[in-house]
């Protein structure tokens, strides 16, 4: 790539996704159930997972009352359920602000071709086709006045991690048989070939 300087243009774009993973929420219902949703917002410090979650659906107020959810990743080829699922909400009766695109399912897992797996340390359970599972506690909701989400701060208690990703005899994931579905502007990606490593990379 050139290190030319190059010339920019202001924009007011919709949304900012400009690139994240997208991840899949198990919460608990109050019936006991497990709702999914799939979500674009969530970054990671340590075992501290950020997580944006809308305020219309159901997974909010399951993370409020229970404390405690599943963060699953699926991979690329896992697109297909992932977009079965996003018109889907939880919610019954489904939001005022939802209803033009939304359906309300009570049955997600089904709805979406996907297995329930029983989590270790929390209720919820995980999404056993998904190569990726966080199993965390929520340390803390905020909830902007003037925005349509909150911001849930959870903490990883325990990770599962598919055995054909983890390079044998390590703790470290296999990242060149990792292939996460990424989100960008509201399209979905898979990532390319790798560009180098960081300094502090051990493997």
């Amino acid at each position: 790539m050139s290190s030319t300087p190059l010339t920019h243009t202001v924009l007011e774009p919709k949304v900012l996704y400009f690139g994240t993973p997208v991840s899949v929420i198990s919460s608990l219902n109050p019936d006991g159930t497990t709702n999914i949703a799939p979500i674009s917002s969530s970054w990671y410090l340590g075992r501290t997972v950020v997580l944006g979650i809308g305020t219309s659906g159901q997974t909010l107020p399951n993370l409020a009352r229970e404390r405690s959810c599943v963060i699953n990743l699926p991979a690329a080829e896992h697109q297909p359920a992932v977009e079965r699922l996003a018109p889907l909400t939880g919610r019954s009766p489904v939001p005022p602000g939802k209803r033009e695109q939304y359906r309300y399912e009570p049955d997600k897992f089904t709805a979406a071709g996907l297995t329930c797996a029983p989590s270790d340390l929390v209720t919820p359970a995980r999404v056993a086709e998904f190569p990726v599972h966080l199993e965390a506690t929520v340390a803390a909701i905020h909830e902007p006045a003037d925005d349509d989400f909150a911001i849930v701060e959870a903490h990883v208690v325990r990770v599962h991690v598919a055995t054909d990703l983890v390079v044998p005899g390590t703790q470290y994931v296999d990242t060149d048989g990792w292939r996460p579905l990424m989100y960008v502007f509201r399209h979905y990606f898979e990532l390319g070939s790798r560009r180098g490593r960081n300094f502090r990379a051990d493997q």
